[in-house]
């Protein structure tokens, strides 16, 4: 395809970058509904906290960027790797934490990596095609989530099968991959998928395959280095049966693969290493709805095996490393409504884990590496007629190692009457047990004290002119104890987990504005401050910004442009000819993307075309590692 590829995306950006805007018709105000802060539907307005909600359009408007992409444009979440080559790990940062303190939430369902070091589950085993919406949670969740919810929660809803009784969907794009200063003009991108799904009287269903296979990029930086591919599949199937009006029934099934060749450190080309991950996830929701409240049973297993085959240059051979993972979740928790301003949660988590590891060098046997957890969780909530709402539980978590421990959250807010304008606040705290490898690995350590969490926020929120103008910022403040180190004794070399004597404190502001002066027209930005000590804040930028224009050209065409600025961040790396960490600061960095879908036949045939950073910036995203320059995407959507 070479430079027709290249000529045909330059093309069809120029001649609709010229399209007549023009009126559209007035679009009427939807309330906005969200979950997380009560596993319930409510109205976001009665909710005390600013939760960020990725909507179907959001993700509609953001076509051909990954979920990494789409995340790290939030305020207050940064998702280190999203601009680097698809095999790169990734790693999530909210308010000053690290990724084993976020939380991820499939369809009510917690997904984790039993068997990796800090516990934290791998966005890359999910495409954003299977994705419906996300809500974005700051702040310490333990209460109602349990150990992990530290600093932040991403609640992910997947879609759900359409009313009506059969319709497919079908895409495939396909894209450039280079890095800045390059100027490949193939297709090394290519993404493709389908589902079917619909819904005949009580019974519903859906169906989805999709697979991406990426080549192009070294993931190590470096002149004449070898590209390291990526290949995924992704098969779901969702069922449900609506035994009653009152009865529902949702079970769930996933398989998720994923390949991708990797070097061997900073600026360290490798042509042997090989990572494989494969995931099977199963599981079921029931809810029974009744005349005061809700009843729901949510229950969800995961196996995950991991392959790693590495290059040993002291052996001059390839060595091997396998890790497995069982998790079992069962949460039954229900909702009694004391009348229209007063309901009170109930709940009871059940969480199983355990690993096992085998490789050239150490072995983990599932027979000692597992815990289980049992948690009974309560929360009330109040809304007044005078505007003040209240949202306040616990929860005493009983691990079979580390006994009982209790966590809280009290979360009062207050909506004026008289104008547009909510102050929210919370007090809040959260528990997080060590990893089964910390403890329980060659390095591991059963002396590890859990580490505990506490999160301070107070902000506002106001919509104003009818929604045209929204507001909102929160300021935060985090105390972090007995957080978790990697120690090497200088003197026997012996390394092994510990706790961090020093108290870790993380502070900061989050802010969000969104502009919609005309119905085909918007501008939402935000902007992040987080301050940490030196020592905790590898890769976490203290200043960030984030930029989005959205604008329907015609009733069938839609421009979306992102702009976003990442301030210099703290970094490390291994040097292989000193033996030796060398610290560094990345310099700062500006991002600006674009895209224009049009949709060719309505509700049926849409086609897109992107462009990502534009201006062909050239940057480490981590020190060593490659990140991508300017690149070109086409993409085709249809219904049937």
């Amino acid at each position: 395809m070479k430079r027709n590829f290249i000529k045909l995306s330059a093309y069809f950006t120029l001649v609709t970058s010229f399209a007549m805007a023009q009126e559209q018709e007035p679009s009427k105000t939807i309330e906005e509904i969200v979950i997380s802060d009560t596993k319930f539907a409510q109205s976001k307005e009665k909710s005390g906290k600013i939760i960020e909600k990725i909507t179907a359009k959001d993700l509609e408007n953001k076509k051909g960027q990954s979920l990494a992409n789409v995340l790290s444009q939030v305020a207050g979440v940064e998702v280190n790797g999203n601009q680097s080559g698809t095999g790169k790990n990734l790693a999530y940062y909210i308010r000053g934490g690290r990724s084993r303190q976020v939380l991820i939430v499939i369809d009510g369902v917690p997904v984790t990596d039993a068997s990796g070091i800090g516990l934290q589950y791998d966005l890359r085993l999910l495409p954003v095609e299977q994705i419906e919406s996300i809500e974005i949670m700051k702040g310490a969740a333990s209460t109602l989530y349990g150990s992990g919810a530290a600093t932040g929660l991403i609640n992910i809803t997947l879609k759900k099968a359409v009313k009506k009784e059969i319709e497919g969907t079908a895409y495939i794009n396909l894209g450039t991959q280079n890095v800045a200063n390059q100027t490949k003009t193939s297709a090394q991108d290519f993404n493709q998928g389908f589902s079917v799904n619909g819904t005949k009287g009580r019974f519903s269903y859906l169906t989805s395959l999709n697979s991406t296979e990426t080549k192009g990029i070294s993931e190590a930086a470096g002149t004449n280095f070898e590209a390291d591919n990526f290949s995924r599949v992704n098969i779901m199937q969702k069922i449900g049966i609506d035994f009653s009006s009152k009865i529902n029934f949702q079970a769930f099934a996933n398989y998720d693969r994923l390949k991708s060749a990797f070097d061997g450190g900073s600026f360290s080309d490798e042509v042997a290493n090989i990572s494989f991950s494969e995931q099977f996830r199963v599981g079921f929701t029931t809810k029974y709805k009744y005349v005061k409240g809700e009843l729901n049973f949510v229950t969800g297993y995961t196996n995950l095996e991991r392959k790693y085959d590495t290059y040993s240059s002291w052996t001059s051979s390839v060595d091997y490393s396998y890790y497995k993972s069982r998790s079992l979740n069962a949460d039954l928790f229900n909702k009694y409504n004391f009348s229209k301003q007063v309901f009170l949660i109930l709940g009871t988590q059940f969480q199983f884990m355990d690993m096992l590891e085998e490789s050239a060098y150490e072995s983990i046997k599932n027979t000692q590496a597992n815990f289980n957890v049992f948690d009974p969780y309560a929360t009330l909530v109040y809304y007044s007629n005078f505007g003040l709402n209240i949202n306040a539980g616990a929860r005493i978590n009983n691990h079979n190692v580390y006994g009982n421990y209790t966590t809280f959250n009290f979360n009062p807010s207050f909506n004026f009457k008289t104008m547009p304008l909510k102050l929210i606040s919370s007090y809040s705290t959260a528990y997080i047990t060590p990893s089964l490898y910390q403890l329980y690995s060659p390095y591991g350590n059963l002396t590890l004290k859990p580490e505990e969490n506490t999160t301070i926020e107070a902000g506002f929120e106001t919509n104003l002119f009818q929604n045209k103008i929204s507001f909102n910022a929160v300021g935060f403040y985090r105390e972090e104890e007995n957080s978790y180190d990697f120690f090497t004794d200088e003197v026997t070399y012996e390394s092994k987990y510990i706790n961090n004597s020093s108290q870790v404190i993380a502070k900061g502001v989050e802010t969000n504005l969104v502009l919609k002066p005309v119905s085909y027209f918007s501008i939402n930005g935000n902007y992040t401050f987080t301050q940490v000590a030196e020592a905790q804040s590898k890769l976490i930028p203290k200043h960030k910004v984030n930029v989005s224009f959205d604008v329907d050209l015609t009733k069938k065409m839609h421009w979306n442009t992102q702009y976003q600025y990442v301030e210099s961040r703290n970094d490390a790396y291994f040097d292989s000819i000193t033996f030796a960490t060398v610290n560094t600061v990345l310099a700062s960095y500006q991002i600006l993307n674009s895209n224009i879908s049009y949709e060719v036949l309505s509700n049926r045939l849409s086609v897109f075309t992107a462009v990502t950073n534009i201006l062909d910036k050239d940057f480490y995203e981590n020190i060593g590692y490659s990140a991508r320059g300017r690149n070109f995407k086409l993409g085709i959507n249809l219904k049937f």
